[in-house]
């Protein structure tokens, strides 16, 4: 398993080559609560806000617009 900053490409290579079985998106995750669909369709992610993380509240958690609102 490898994380820290992977993008879909990265990952990807990562599986192909053998070097890692899994990869872990954690930030990607919490800007993105589609995260899956938008790396399946090659849609664009949001872009986190890292002023917000772990700070106790739902700003920066729950407030991340879905591929869906995003593209309206």
């Amino acid at each position: 398993m490898v994380n820290n900053g992977y993008d879909k490409a990265l990952a990807e290579e990562a599986v192909d080559s053998g070097k890692a079985d899994i990869v872990a998106f954690g930030r990607p995750f919490i800007a993105n609560p589609d995260l899956v669909t938008r790396l399946k369709t090659g849609a664009a992610l949001n872009a986190p806000d890292t002023a917000t993380f772990y700070g106790g509240g739902a700003k920066g958690y729950t407030d991340y617009p879905a591929l869906e609102a995003a593209d309206a």
